[in-house]
């Protein structure tokens, strides 16, 4: 197996099982076991965990920001841009309702043991909170663009834990479909002040 095949793997599996198990029960020997490979040639890739956490949240940041730039230059208006990112929810329903939102789940733990790495898992919500809040002005919404991504992330953050906390409710589909009208709402005030202008 090449190094840098060997590398992903355990950044991979280390990815998911931070976010099944947990960042401080997941153990070095977990993660080897899971990628198949010996101590020695773990250690050969990463001295500690938290090197480890530290290539996982690169890699979140990464996919995250490319998946997020992908709706822009996919040519999604910036409401639809809004839209996606809301229906991610849904698009990983399975996931939330067994063990939560990963940035949440993540940034959460890490705060409570005061890890060096919660700061580089806040960079996650920094990520959606800045574009969030680029798609808002590209909305005609400049005065009031961060107001309305916290709004978002909020909301977001706090259906994910309750569906995570009630997984056999239709609640998720609720707030979703919720905060969908109510993106309907924020995009239709902006129509009606471009009107009047």
């Amino acid at each position: 197996m090449a190094a840098t095949t060997t590398r992903e793997k355990i950044v991979t599996s280390a990815d998911q099982l931070f976010y099944e198990r947990g960042f401080e029960a997941t153990s070095f020997a977990d993660v080897a076991q899971v990628v198949g490979i010996s101590r020695g040639n773990f250690y050969y890739h990463f001295k500690t965990k938290d090197e480890i956490l530290d290539a996982v949240i690169e890699r979140r940041i990464k996919d995250r920001h490319d998946m997020l730039e992908g709706w822009v230059d996919s040519d999604q208006t910036p409401k639809d841009c809004v839209a996606s990112f809301i229906r991610i929810l849904l698009m990983n329903n399975k996931k939330i309702r067994s063990f939560g939102c990963p940035v949440g789940t993540l940034f959460s733990e890490l705060a409570k043991l005061d890890h060096p790495g919660g700061s580089g898992a806040r960079e996650l919500f920094d990520l959606f909170r800045i574009w969030l809040r680029h798609r808002f002005k590209e909305m005609g919404r400049v005065t009031d663009a961060d107001d309305l991504a916290m709004h978002i992330l909020a909301r977001s953050q706090g259906a994910a834990t309750l569906a995570n906390a009630y997984p056999d409710e239709p609640f998720l589909e609720a707030e979703v479909a919720q905060m969908l009208a109510w993106l309907d709402a924020v995009a239709g005030q902006q129509s009606q002040a471009e009107t009047k202008d």
